[in-house]
């Protein structure tokens, strides 16, 4: 069996130095119909081997309920890199930041308690352990000493821009060893002093993230953990925010970086190589601030990342300026002759309509009655809507309503009709004046994913802090959790005319199966399903325009196209489906 090893000095495949030339893709942001086509492009580009991440929330949804199949099947997608001709590095986290909810923590790690994360708590290291024990032995097979591709696996991720905790470090290695985990352990963070000497292990490869000046960022490594260069994350591209600029990295650029670090005979890793799509309402978010806790960033559904494979697949100049660098004296696979067709442009007119408040009967799992607001984790929810309702003393006059901690996002209804929207940056509250009795008050709040990086990790959802009138804690509450991963349940024909949050359906007729583009102009904010699968989430905002649709998702003939639209109605309820993606208004992007 091939036998890849790590000294002070160098990497060595079956005893030669071999420089690992990599690129991140993550399998649980591509379909797996897509995988083998990406895998193949990706060797073609002129990689020998793959990064992936493991997310632990989509593996263990609920406690000690475990899914390796299907959409996540992590087994048959090293097998495929495998048969692509590619080694794999895998990192299993328990914690992988990747702009993933969470940072592919558990929601349900925090359902009961504000529990430590990250450190050697045992409170943490019980599910961790427990996570480890099912998702070792879907990886130790394909390691290169048992006859599969898998070179190296990380402990942890970029801990050093989290904690300093060693011991929880040491009892993460341990735990891979003691489970036969035989390949090469590593650790990856940003190469300052902080992070390096908080994230790394003695006896543990340390390698390096950055986007820029190689060999500066390698001789700090250096300075302080003697390792062979290694840059396990070169930003190549990277990610947006709503309501921000849609980044670029030049290609010209990009890949002279990239020469820079190959000539010298460093290894490398692409982030990304091919980003994909956060899928649903797993996208997650950036806070910033001294503490990175002021002013709360959502992330954008695409993952396209500016990378050299995109989105959908296509074959950008990054890609082809990479393979010039990377297959320099090396003979190549030929790459596709053609780029990904789509379907032609046309629009779809959603005539059916129903009032999200009108069908809680059914996207409901279950009112909840409580003296007090209670959080998504609290509710057993991970993602999607909550509503609740509680009633107002009256009469009263000038005060305003306001939420503390509001996770993050609530259209507010009073008796019925919309008095306006709050947000978890903006901290001025809605005047709400009371005739008569009292008002009846609806607060419908969205889930818009979990600060994946930082001291904000593990933050709950919905409402944190409860619900004020002036300065008066409001009290008795019915409380619907609506998590819409099942809107097969939806009661089409349904009489309803409750104001709010609408769904509206259509039908797209597909002659021929491609990948295609959704557009919403005139739309407000909101999620769009095809054939009942979740593409995720639509906003005026920006910078993303269009929602990308893979082609194993449609059927020739009628396909079902549902949107919700969370705060108003267009005048024509009208999508467009477009040939070419519109990521927004791009703006250059250096790390």
């Amino acid at each position: 069996m091939p036998v890849f090893t790590v000294t002070p000095d160098a990497l060595e495949l079956d005893g030669k130095p071999f420089q690992v030339l990599s690129g991140a893709i993550h399998y649980f942001r591509v379909l797996p119909e897509q995988w083998g086509d990406r895998l193949r492009k990706l060797r073609a580009m002129g990689l020998n081997t793959i990064e992936t991440y493991v997310p632990w929330n989509l593996h263990e949804p609920r406690p000690g309920e475990f899914d390796f199949g299907g959409r996540i099947d992590l087994g048959r997608f090293l097998a495929e890199a495998a048969d692509a001709g590619l080694y794999a590095i895998v990192r299993p986290g328990p914690y992988i930041c990747a702009e993933w909810d969470n940072g592919g923590l558990p929601a349900w790690l925090r359902a009961t308690e504000e529990i430590p994360l990250r450190c050697h708590d045992p409170r943490f290291l019980e599910p961790v352990d427990r996570f480890f024990d099912q998702l070792v032995p879907q990886l130790a097979p394909h390691q290169v000493t048992r006859g599969g591709n898998v070179l190296m696996v990380q402990v942890e991720n970029e801990y050093g821009s989290y904690g300093s905790d060693r011991r929880y470090l040491r009892h993460l290695a341990d735990g891979l060893r003691a489970r036969g985990i035989e390949v090469p352990l590593f650790t990856s963070d940003g190469p300052t002093d902080l992070m390096v000497t908080g994230g790394t292990l003695d006896g543990v490869f340390a390698t390096a993230n950055f986007g820029s000046r190689p060999a500066e960022r390698f001789a700090e490594m250096t300075a302080l953990r003697r390792w062979p260069s290694f840059c396990m994350e070169y930003w190549n591209g990277w990610f947006d925010h709503h309501g921000k600029d849609h980044h670029v990295r030049p290609a010209a650029e990009a890949a002279a970086t990239l020469a820079e670090m190959v000539d010298a005979g460093a290894s490398v890793n692409l982030y990304m190589a091919h980003g994909g799509t956060n899928f649903g309402f797993l996208a997650g978010a950036n806070a910033v601030g001294e503490f990175l806790d002021d002013v709360y960033l959502p992330d954008v559904t695409s993952y396209d990342y500016d990378a050299p494979l995109s989105e959908h697949g296509a074959l950008t100049p990054k890609y082809w300026a990479f393979r010039e660098v990377l297959g320099r004296g090396v003979e190549l696979p030929d790459p596709p002759s053609e780029q990904p067709r789509t379907l032609p442009a046309g629009q779809v007119e959603l005539t059916q309509r129903l009032s999200l408040l009108d069908c809680l009967d059914v996207l409901s799992t279950g009112t909840v009655h409580s003296a007090t607001t209670k959080t998504f984790e609290e509710l057993g929810q991970a993602y999607g809507l909550a509503v609740y309702r509680t009633t107002i003393p009256g009469p009263r006059t000038g005060h305003e309503l306001r939420v503390k901690g509001l996770h993050d996002r609530a259209l507010v209804l009073v008796d019925g009709s919309p008095a306006g929207i709050l947000d978890r940056n903006e901290p001025s509250g809605l005047p709400v004046p009371v005739d008569g009795a009292g008002a009846d008050v609806t607060l419908v709040v969205e889930a818009m994913g979990r600060v994946n990086y930082g001291p904000l990790v593990g933050e709950r959802k919905g409402v944190v802090g409860g619900i004020f009138h002036g300065q008066q804690f409001l009290h008795g509450y019915e409380i619907d959790p609506v998590p819409l991963d099942d809107i097969s349940v939806l009661p089409w024909g349904r009489a309803t005319g409750a104001a709010g949050p609408v769904f509206r359906r259509g039908v797209l007729y597909v002659d021929e199966v491609r990948d295609a583009f959704l557009a919403l102009p005139g739309w407000h904010k909101g999620y769009v399903w095809v054939n009942g699968f979740n593409l995720g989430r639509y906003w005026e905002a920006g910078p993303q325009v269009t929602l990308y649709v893979p082609w194993p998702l449609l059927r020739e003939g009628d396909n079902e196209i549902v949107v919700l639209e969370l705060d108003a109605e267009p005048d024509q309820p009208v999508i467009e489906v477009r040939e070419q993606p519109d990521l927004g208004t791009p703006a250059t992007y250096i790390a």
